[in-house]
């Protein structure tokens, strides 16, 4: 039995078409094929490998923590110093209400955390999300992800959600003294990169000060540098009062945390005890590589110029089949005219070379979220394919 047969009989899969790619090895802004072919890597992994893919210095620090010691207690319980330097890195750089980090494995996992820590501190069940939201798909990740096709199948959901629309000022109206949390992503990704108006963050933060909820911001698609800041709430002036990281946040490695201050942090630890527990959660291994991959982004300065870099690949990719381009930093949605011609366009793109992806809740729109490391000469390269594979769609 060859490796594709073994994909497609006893590993599991997540849709009836996955791609099928079998990868041999994957480097900086490239992922090889089994036959050697290159493949320009334009969406990090789904916004993960920012950095590139196996940047040199999470390779060391991923191999010198390897000959020192793997997993050894569930999290929480023993001092760990890979964790305790990731704690301090973030500190770093987040607001100074932000001390304080719990660790996990994947970013739909930080979403538990932070929606029972807000129902636990707040002592209210109300939970309000956006329509059209991702926030990962275990249970109440779901549960607060506005994609009814999604949800459908797996209800009943958590209760007490409710669902308002993303960047409208009337509906925060809905928040009130009886909400633990608003959860939203700074940027909405799989809706396709909707990016709010700075009054609407400012007063979403306004109303949940006043009625004492709690604000969650997902961060895991955009933080990291992906919009052009280490994290997009900076550019709104504004700061969560839970925040919820992963994707870019290792490097390539798994792993996800929610931060808050330590007076709310600690509410997890008592009535009950071990309020949240995680077995791999803060794993050393992959909190050497996220130490290591956010002193990359810090000491090749790399978020400095992912705005210039994302207006090149807005302004090139202008073409008489597109119909909207939305983007911030390095974060893009193109859309067109609708599914079967997105769908075109990214198999074309993958047979020349190129891979994008699309949506889960913009079916005629296809995302492009480039490592921040590629060059201003490999966006005309790439963005000149991509507009040949656009002259060359049948409509």
């Amino acid at each position: 039995m060859d490796n594709k047969e073994i994909f497609h009989t006893p590993q599991a899969h997540s849709t009836p078409f996955p791609i099928g790619l079998e990868i041999s090895r994957a480097e900086g802004l490239f992922i090889y094929d089994k036959a050697g072919k290159a493949y320009y890597d334009l969406v990090s992994g789904l916004a993960v490998t920012n950095i590139g893919h196996r940047h040199p210095k999470v390779i060391e620090a991923i191999k010198k923590q390897l000959d020192i010691h793997l997993h050894v207690m569930p999290y929480g319980e023993f001092i760990q110093t890979p964790q305790l330097e990731l704690a301090k890195k973030l500190n770093e750089i987040l607001p100074a209400n932000l001390t304080t980090s719990y660790f996990v494995n994947s970013g739909a996992e930080a979403v538990e955390g932070a929606l029972k820590l807000a129902k636990r501190y707040t002592g209210r069940q109300e939970i309000i999300a956006c329509h059209k939201s991702y926030h990962g798909s275990t249970h109440g990740a779901l549960s607060v992800s506005g994609n009814p096709v999604k949800q459908s199948a797996f209800k009943p959901l958590l209760p007490d959600v409710h669902f308002i629309e993303f960047n409208d000022l009337a509906e925060l109206n809905k928040i009130t003294t009886k909400t633990a949390c608003v959860i939203i992503e700074t940027v909405q990704g799989d809706a396709g990169v909707r990016i709010p108006d700075l009054c609407y963050l400012q007063k979403l933060r306004e109303k949940c000060t006043e009625t004492g909820t709690l604000l969650i911001l997902d961060e895991i698609q955009t933080g990291f540098g992906r919009t052009g800041s280490f994290f997009a709430f900076e550019q709104y002036g504004i700061t969560p009062d839970i925040l919820v990281i992963a994707k870019a946040l290792g490097g390539g490695m798994p792993i996800g945390a929610f931060v808050s201050s330590k007076k709310i942090m600690d509410c997890l630890t008592h009535n009950p005890m071990l309020g949240h527990i995680t077995t791999f959660g803060g794993h050393p291994v992959n909190c050497a590589a996220a130490i290591a991959n956010i002193k990359v982004i810090q000491e090749e300065n790399l978020i400095v110029d992912v705005h210039e870099k994302g207006a090149l690949m807005n302004q090139l990719l202008s073409h008489s089949l597109v119909k909207e381009i939305r983007q911030i930093g390095l974060m893009l949605a193109i859309d067109l005219e609708n599914e079967e011609i997105t769908k075109q366009v990214v198999e074309g793109c993958m047979e020349k070379g190129i891979i994008a992806f699309w949506f889960l809740s913009c079916p005629a729109s296809f995302r492009l979220a480039p490592p921040l490391t590629i060059t201003l000469e490999e966006i005309e390269t790439v963005c000149g394919v991509i507009c040949k594979v656009f002259d060359g769609v049948k409509s």
